[in-house]
């Protein structure tokens, strides 16, 4: 058989490997690893397009192969199809949970003491805060989600049940009026 890494392998043969890798033969992995880490490397980098955490990805799976063999099912699929699957949701999660999660009044903004700058951002707060209460509740919810909960327009959407076009809309004429106000 051609072991090549473009060759397609066979399931008898990867079931082969996966019983090696249940009796704790570390060759075997190896080999499964030499065949797979690629596929499994590239869809990690093509969603999360850093490299650090592809590779922190490629090794969790490894891993998690290493420790639960059984986990794969040879009735659904390929091994490397199983794999590329794995590696594309668990990519998803850790762009997930990059958005920041701190609530924006916990942020602490680097400052000097010079009290005129201190004042002028409690006013330019204060003023924020006035033209958000005079938005309609649809619109300061948006708002409010997509800037202080770091939410996409299609997360907002799916939250609140609203079309994802009325979401837009709500967020550009909320921006609209923040600038108007801040511009006169």
């Amino acid at each position: 058989m051609d072991k090549s890494p473009g060759a397609r392998t066979d399931a008898g043969d990867e079931m082969r490997l996966v019983a090696r890798i249940r009796a704790g033969d570390q060759f075997a992995l190896s080999e499964l690893y030499d065949r797979y880490s690629n596929i499994v490397y590239g869809v990690a980098l093509r969603v999360l397009q850093d490299t650090g955490a592809a590779e922190d990805i490629l090794q969790d799976i490894f891993l998690q192969l290493w420790r639960k063999p059984d986990a794969f099912d040879s009735s659904r699929g390929s091994l490397g199809a199983w794999l590329a699957v794995i590696a594309r949701h668990r990519s998803i999660d850790r762009l997930r949970q990059r958005r920041p999660e701190s609530n924006i009044e916990d942020c602490v903004i680097a400052g000097g003491t010079d009290l005129r700058d201190e004042t002028e951002r409690s006013l330019v707060i204060e003023r924020v805060r006035v033209v958000m209460n005079e938005m309609s509740p649809g619109q300061r919810t948006a708002m409010e989600m997509a800037f202080f909960e770091g939410l996409t327009h299609t997360e907002i959407a799916e939250k609140t049940g609203e079309p994802l076009g009325t979401i837009k809309t709500r967020i550009r004429s909320g921006l609209q009026m923040l600038r108007a106000r801040f511009a006169g």
